[in-house]
């Protein structure tokens, strides 16, 4: 049997992977697990859009500043499975902090530590696999971003509990239970070395790429965590919850919809209906026309996804993708970051019908961008 065929993900003999896609999903968990309780953390924190923004995006600034530095070292010293078995432990000490602090300063800690572990989860994750499947990292890395898209919904589910304690128990039971399969990963009898390639860093296609998910994860914090706050005061959490179920199911569809395109044309896909679906969403006053632009946003999400992972790979052999998979992944994070805190000061400041410009604004970069690398890359005769 060849090494390829050794190598296959679908192999039932290898256990890691099944293991792998379920900590993926509770992962994506963990992001959207945030957005139907926002409405009832301002109610009892009397908190407004900008606070709240600031809230949502502790969870990305834990991934950036110590998650995926700290895991991309811990990886290249110990491997990814301790690292994925350090994440868990961070991920349940940040729900716990839910559960025993009180208010919103409080919760923000809580939700910093939550993101350290779901960085650490996100590389290990990644570097896992493709260090078992790296002739086949396409197919196995869209796999796990189908399961971070199943994630996605149970952590709006999760989220329609109740109050702000209720959603974060039931989280960190799921976690519990997750972390016992996860202790029974081991190295794979061959280790596969992964190399760092700083020059990486400086061709077109990572650029678009990283510009790709930059905007794409802006889109998706914007959505998450602050239009739910629009509609806040006239749907319950488990309705809002409802909602950001069905909104992630069109998640998960179209990015399994984008692969069957270039890469190059799901992004252009994505930059019209995020901005589109997004602008819908906050100007309308009609839930029924909230949700058919949360629908659209998120369809856009989808495509997006799909498409910068697809950039990246193109762009970056896996076998030198260490650093530019690290830089692609911060910056992909910067967007929900930004997005939350962005969106949230403009609603705050001039309603929810101008949220729309965030997006918008962001798109006209990212098309600049794109005309500066297709100028950049070498012409086909």
């Amino acid at each position: 049997m060849s090494a390829r065929a050794r190598g296959r993900p679908s192999d039932v003999r290898s256990l890691d992977y099944p293991v792998l896609l379920a900590l993926a999903a509770l992962d994506a968990a963990g992001y959207s697990l945030i957005a139907p309780i926002v409405p009832e953390i301002s109610r009892t924190t009397s908190a407004g859009p900008a606070l709240i923004g600031v809230l949502v995006a502790m969870f990305p600034v834990g991934m950036i500043l110590i998650g995926f530095p700290l895991a991309g070292r811990m990886i290249q010293r110990r491997g990814p499975e301790r690292v994925l078995r350090g994440a868990l432990v961070l991920v349940a000490v940040g729900c716990v902090g839910f559960l025993v602090w009180h208010g919103l300063f409080a919760y923000m800690a809580a939700r910093f530590l939550m993101g350290v572990g779901s960085g650490g989860l996100w590389m290990g994750l990644t570097f896992a696999t493709l260090e078992r499947w790296p002739d086949q990292a396409y197919v196995c890395m869209s796999r796990i971003f189908a399961a971070y898209s199943i994630g996605g919904l149970l952590g709006p589910a999760l989220g329609g509990i109740g109050g702000v304690r209720g959603p974060f128990l039931a989280y960190l039971v799921i976690v519990g239970a997750t972390a016992v399969p996860a202790l029974l990963i081991r190295p794979p009898a061959e280790r596969h070395a992964f190399h760092s390639d700083p020059a990486a860093l400086r061709r077109p296609g990572f650029r678009l790429a990283s510009a790709s998910i930059l905007f794409t994860v802006l889109a998706l914090g914007i959505t998450e965590g602050v239009l739910p706050l629009h509609f806040g005061s006239r749907l319950t959490q488990a309705e809002i919850a409802v909602v950001y179920v069905g909104v992630s199911l069109v998640v998960a569809a179209a990015a399994a919809a984008a692969g069957r395109f270039r890469p190059l044309s799901a992004v252009a896909v994505a930059i019209v209906t995020i901005v589109a679906g997004i602008a819908l969403a906050g100007a309308t006053h009609a839930i029924g026309l909230w949700i058919v632009g949360l629908a659209v946003a998120g369809a856009g999400v989808g495509a997006g996804n799909t498409g910068s992972i697809g950039l990246l790979l193109e762009a970056v052999p896996a076998a030198r993708i260490m650093t530019a998979m690290v830089v692609w992944s911060q910056l992909g994070i910067v967007g929900y970051l930004v997005g939350p805190l962005a969106g949230g000061a403009m609603a705050e400041a001039f309603g929810f019908a101008s949220i729309g410009l965030v997006p918008a604004f962001a798109a006209i970069g990212l098309v600049v961008g794109w005309l500066r690398v297709r100028r950049a890359l070498p012409r086909r005769s």
